[in-house]
């Protein structure tokens, strides 16, 4: 067992760190849950398909801030505001340029790289609740920005752009909403493996040195401003593909989309599914998406305060997050093996 497992098992405060064997989960299991995203729209309606599009799409943006906070140690409470950015740079390009949808992703996650990194540079002077009060005043301003006067032809006001779902290429006999599920889920794998190689390079070593301890990072030769503006600009960029793909499948973008309630929401994620640990960005996911309807089926006028009950639960529970459930699960299947 792990040190980090030890801890975990013996109910003590919060392990930082995540060694590297930790941060994916195993090849069987992987290929398990490959094989389910892969079947399940043939047997589910269009609106269920569509509720795993958006699973998958925030599953994105919890990756992102995980690799920031996770791998970097840095707090932010406003990855909504590169959400909004990417979102709206698929809406304009699709609706006024014609672009292709495809092609709008990259172009949105170079734009968010290049805000995020220009963001970063002045927050180098931050950290901890400094950061994300700084962070958070971003969130709280983006929506604002976009109904600026000047910016109105471009992005519609306050009234939003809405935004054309693409048909399923050479005629294949699929509905829009399955095509942009699987195209999500494509989008989606590609980015989970670059995030995990990426953690497990120079780079990501770097990040995590960083949030181990600054100071010896940096007398180790670990150029601190560049990796912590890298690690601002990399998280910016996923987000930005991330809101690229929910302005798709949504079919609208408007400045009341992307308030700091989501920016709330996508850090709850990551806290639930575990800080550091990647495949807890999908359980993440689906906490903020199912858990409040769930708490509005309980009880409608008090959705929030069930919904409240439910989060300190899990929080009492599993302080550790999904990946605290992983680690128990795998603990008690080896001595069932043994057994």
């Amino acid at each position: 067992m792990s040190a980090a497992e030890e801890v975990v098992a013996e109910g003590h405060e919060a392990v930082e760190a995540v060694p590297k064997r930790a941060m994916t989960l195993g090849t069987g299991t992987s290929l398990v849950v490959l094989a389910a995203l892969l079947i399940a729209p043939v047997f589910v309606k269009n609106f269920i398909i569509f509720q795993m599009t958006m699973l998958l799409i925030y599953g994105l943006a919890v990756l992102a801030l995980n690799i920031l906070t996770g791998g970097s140690g840095q707090f932010s409470l406003g990855q909504s505001a590169f959400y909004a950015v990417g979102a709206y740079t698929t809406a304009v390009l699709m609706e006024h340029f014609n672009i292709n949808y495809a092609l709008t992703l990259p172009i949105a996650g170079v734009i968010c790289f290049g805000f995020g990194y220009l963001f970063g540079k002045p927050a180098l002077r931050l950290s901890g609740v400094y950061l994300a009060l700084a962070t958070f005043a971003l969130a709280t301003a983006m929506p604002q920005l976009l109904k600026l006067n000047f910016l109105e032809h471009w992005t519609g006001g306050v009234q939003g752009l809405v935004v054309t779902k693409p048909d399923a290429p050479f005629g294949l006999p699929m509905s829009q909403d399955m095509w942009l599920y699987y195209f999500t889920l494509v989008v989606t794998l590609a980015i989970y493996i670059f995030s995990v190689n990426l953690l497990r390079s120079r780079s990501g070593r770097a990040f995590m040195a960083i949030r181990d301890n600054e100071i010896a990072a940096s007398a180790m030769g670990v150029d601190v401003a560049l990796y912590k503006t890298l690690a601002f600009g990399v998280s910016a960029a996923i987000t930005g593909i991330a809101g690229s793909l929910g302005a798709i499948a949504v079919q609208f973008v408007a400045p009341d989309s992307y308030t700091i309630t989501l920016a709330i929401s996508l850090f709850l994620g990551m806290v639930v599914g575990g800080v550091g640990w990647l495949p807890g960005s999908i359980v993440g996911a689906a906490f903020i998406i199912f858990v409040p309807n769930i708490a509005e089926g309980i009880s409608k006028g008090l959705s929030g305060a069930v919904f409240g009950v439910l989060l300190f639960l899990v929080i009492y529970l599993v302080p550790h997050g999904a990946r605290q459930a992983a680690i128990l699960g795998h603990q008690l299947a080896g001595k069932l093996r043994k057994n």
